[in-house]
């Protein structure tokens, strides 16, 4: 398609049509804009228009990348940094167990049972030890858990495993040269820098409406990610660690991070995950279910085998245990950022990358499910406080939605 505003209004218009479905659902809009990429390519690129969405024009490609880059620097930004200095012994402990043991566990099944080889099967393993920090903070803000000790541990540990995730991804796929070398220095200068310049470049300069503070942070994530991109590592990386780094600073400014989600869930991840859906080969998935249900157990099987356990070693007993368990068993963002990863550098191939995409899409789903219907800790549920009457045409799922993302 060459008229763009004609290609804009329909990525736009599928980005709208998947708010409404997770309006409607229920569910996570990441989740519904995978979905949506997916059979909107299908049916599009089959009946009406030669070459589908166009997922690969290079508008798109860039509005998509930088998608994952500012929502990544977000989820760092999340994390708290008090809740995780009080409680970062369970954050590490069950953190590293839900990274290492999907790791471990999905690339070995893959290698050995789907016979996979062994480059595509690591990444495998690095997109399945992801947990869905979005959909985890979704569920956690609707039904109060965030404001409690018990919400923000799993929040802390969400953290912990992705930053695992991140971490592998940039350093087992990334060629080990003098790039490398220039890229970690550059990153170590720039990590211990940012959070003694951005709170003083603030105070002196921001508080503008030409938002300097959002021009200065995308500077640095650009900056940052094309170093990553020149040492052959993944964007994300940077941006997760600066987001950590600046958590303290930047992730307190609630104006300011309401802002960047303005622009990142209003206009920037759309695009990506339509675009990560629209690399989802359905005939693939449908001649091969096999595949799915196998990596789709095995994900669930070694997170939960080594999880459970270590939890419970943190009192966390009975449902509340299981709870804890299965919300760090999903799995969203990370995961699709991995497998988009691997299919953008021929790690694994288009077959492959669907059947991980729609691994991923399940385990955010099911483990959710089960979770919130069968083992939600209701003891440890906020109680309820007295609200202001609502003004008329106020609309509270569109105040959790704005939260949730």
């Amino acid at each position: 398609m060459e008229n763009v505003w004609v290609l804009a209004a329909l990525w736009v218009g599928l980005a709208l049509l998947a708010t409404l479905l997770a309006i409607w659902f229920k569910i996570s809009t990441a989740l519904t804009e995978i979905v949506v990429g997916t059979v909107a390519q299908l049916i599009i690129g089959a009946f009406l228009i030669q070459g589908g969405l166009g997922a690969k024009t290079g508008w798109i490609a860039f509005l998509a990348g930088t998608g994952a880059i500012v929502l990544t620097f977000l989820a760092g930004a999340e994390l708290d940094p008090v809740i995780f200095r009080t409680k970062w012994k369970e954050a590490v402990g069950v953190g590293l167990v839900g990274f290492f043991g999907p790791f471990i566990g999905c690339t070995l099944i893959a290698y050995y049972v789907l016979h996979w080889n062994w480059r595509a099967s690591e990444l495998a393993g690095v997109a399945l030890s992801t947990t869905s920090v979005a959909v985890v903070y979704a569920v956690m803000l609707e039904l109060g858990f965030n404001k409690t000790d018990f919400g923000k541990a799993i929040l802390a540990s969400c953290f912990v495993n992705d930053l695992g995730t991140v971490i592998a991804l940039g350093l087992i796929f990334s060629p080990f040269t003098y790039k490398t070398l220039v890229f970690v220095l550059v990153c170590a200068g720039a990590f211990t820098l940012l959070p003694f310049l951005t709170p003083r470049f603030f105070a002196k300069y921001g508080g503008r409406v030409s938002e300097l503070e959002a021009k200065f942070l995308l500077f640095f994530l650009f900056a940052m990610g094309g170093l990553a991109a020149w040492a052959g590592s993944e964007p994300v990386l940077p941006a997760y660690m600066i987001g950590i780094v600046l958590a303290g600073t930047v992730g307190k400014d609630h104006s300011l991070v309401r802002r960047l989600r303005t622009l990142t869930f209003g206009l920037l991840t759309p695009f990506y995950f339509i675009r990560a859906g629209s690399f989802v080969s359905v005939p693939t998935l449908a001649g091969a279910p096999l595949v799915f249900v196998v990596l789709f157990f095995a994900k669930m099987f070694s997170k939960m085998v080594g999880l459970f356990p270590t939890v419970r070693a943190f009192r966390y007993q009975h449902e509340e245990g299981l709870y804890y368990t299965l919300m760090m068993s999903t799995g969203l963002t990370f995961g699709t950022i991995s497998a988009l990863f691997g299919l953008n550098h021929n790690v694994i191939t288009q077959a492959q990358y669907s059947h991980l995409v729609a691994t991923v899409i399940g385990s955010a789903v099911i483990p959710t499910v089960i979770a919130n219907a069968f083992f939600l800790p209701r003891h440890l549920l906020p109680k309820p406080e007295h609200k202001p009457h609502r003004e008329i045409g106020a609309s509270p799922v569109s105040e959790v939605s704005a939260e949730a993302e």
